[in-house]
């Protein structure tokens, strides 16, 4: 008994090819490796002073800290510029300009 590879059409094989997800299949992967490659690249451990204390702990601690509190303070900011923006659009005469 023999067995036969089945027949692919071309012109099937062509429609069904997504180049869509091969680019975000790569550039997903390359996000991923470079994510690795920089934790492992600020792993070393750094001395964070305080005013009473100081402390040892891995960089990328710092890293992620000091962006998590960046974050937030744009978040916080934006949410008080809105406030404030459209609490003094509301007490002004309709007709003022």
């Amino acid at each position: 008994m023999r067995l036969r590879r089945p027949h692919v059409d071309g012109e099937e094989l062509r429609e069904s090819f997504q180049p869509r997800v091969w680019i975000r299949l790569v550039v997903l992967s390359l996000l991923i490796a470079y994510t690795v490659a920089f934790v492992l690249e600020n792993a070393k451990r750094v001395h964070v002073h305080f005013v009473f204390t100081t402390t040892s702990v891995s960089l990328i601690w710092v890293i992620i800290l000091c962006l998590a509190i960046g974050l937030l303070a744009g978040i916080a900011g934006s949410q008080l510029y809105r406030h404030r923006r459209r609490r003094s659009s509301g007490s002004q005469p309709p007709d003022a300009v």
